[in-house]
């Protein structure tokens, strides 16, 4: 018992004197003053060479992905009304000239309303025609003859009055045959009157009222017309520019709807092609009109293409192109900027570019390797 007591007594007393010397120079490390460090100056900042750019400095060039299009845009046509297409008769890669037909419903109720408005619009006329005219040459030559005819039966008809009243007052002619006399006399007057009132109606222009409907009447009738060839003028779809159709979304046969967009073929001026860029809004301070551009596709190798600046976006908008890479962002937002290509049209619409938009001296000369 004894000999257990001091050996806990031996272990008390090291494991105090353990703590109290830790103590100790944990102090004697607070207490002990530092040795102090002399500032070191920091270098000299690095002194650009003449003619050669820092390290760090921006390259002399915008890179954006790119999209070929042609210079007119695409055209996307499609028909006003619903209804049943007839005829579709271009395919794609067929040149068109403007004004020319691509496309046709089956709508032959619409010619036959031309063709009734046509007629309707010729009577009209026919009837304006008429009364601006007034009478004809016959017409008046009838109606003057009738007025001599008239004339001369009135003047035998006083000349017989006036002798039968003699006769009367010698007591010669009975009242009966006297009274007879005046009035032949009276209705020869009255039918000179009436003839003369008909040359007047024949020989006069006509009324301003009558001219004034029957015009009405004949645009009422051209308005008709120009409302039924313009429906019909629907029916059908004409290319709006001289260029090459570039897709045929529709068959003859297939219903075509207003109410959500159905276009029948796409059409192009493919003679001069365009890209659109998607500019970075990080970088659209360095892109204006006029610089030039150095272009190259995956499908033609290292083969560069060469174009210029014609037109830049006033407005940012979300991305039009997209590319394969997973890491892409998708709400980064972009300026348009649009590229006329150098030299004619031989790039496919709807290629993929890498465009590359010189903004300094020597941009060119530090495009970066392309791997396609």
């Amino acid at each position: 018992m004894i000999q257990r007591g001091a050996m806990l007594l031996v272990a008390v007393l090291m494991i105090v004197g353990g703590a109290v010397w830790l103590r100790a120079n944990a102090v004697s490390k607070i207490k002990t003053p530092t040795k102090a460090v002399a500032p070191v100056a920091a270098p000299p900042p690095a002194v650009a060479a003449k003619g050669v750019a820092p390290a760090d400095a921006a390259p002399a060039w915008v890179a954006a992905p790119g999209r070929v299009e042609p210079l007119s845009e695409e055209m996307r046509l499609g028909f006003d009304i619903a209804g049943k297409l007839a005829e579709v008769s271009v395919e794609e890669g067929d040149s068109v000239q403007y004004g020319q037909i691509v496309a046709r419903l089956a709508a032959d109720e619409f010619a036959a309303r031309v063709d009734a408005a046509e007629q309707v619009l010729a009577a009209r006329e026919a009837a304006l025609a008429k009364v601006l005219a007034g009478a004809r040459d016959m017409e008046r030559q009838e109606a003057k003859a009738a007025v001599a005819e008239a004339r001369t039966v009135a003047e035998v008809a006083r000349i017989e009055h006036g002798r039968r009243r003699q006769l009367l007052g010698k007591e010669v002619l009975s009242r009966e045959e006297a009274d007879r006399a005046e009035r032949e006399y009276k209705v020869a007057t009255e039918r000179l009157d009436a003839a003369r009132q008909r040359f007047r109606l024949v020989n006069d222009p006509s009324r301003e009222e009558d001219v004034k409907r029957a015009m009405a009447e004949a645009a009422e009738a051209r308005a008709r017309l120009a409302e039924a060839q313009a429906l019909a003028a629907k029916a059908v779809i004409r290319s709006p520019i001289d260029g090459v159709v570039l897709r045929k979304h529709r068959r003859a046969g297939e219903m075509v709807s207003v109410s959500f967009d159905t276009p029948v073929v796409t059409v192009g001026d493919i003679a001069r092609l365009r890209v659109r860029a998607d500019v970075d809004e990080r970088d659209i301070s360095r892109i204006k009109p006029g610089q030039n551009a150095i272009l190259m596709a995956e499908a033609y190798g290292e083969r560069q293409f060469t174009g210029v600046v014609s037109r830049v976006s006033k407005i940012l908008g979300k991305k039009n192109i997209r590319t394969d890479d997973p890491a892409e962002k998708n709400d980064t937002r972009i300026l348009e900027t649009l590229i006329d290509l150098d030299g004619p049209g031989e790039l496919p619409v709807g290629l993929r570019l890498d465009v590359f938009i010189i903004t300094g001296e020597g941009g060119e000369k530090t495009l970066p390797a392309y791997r396609p």
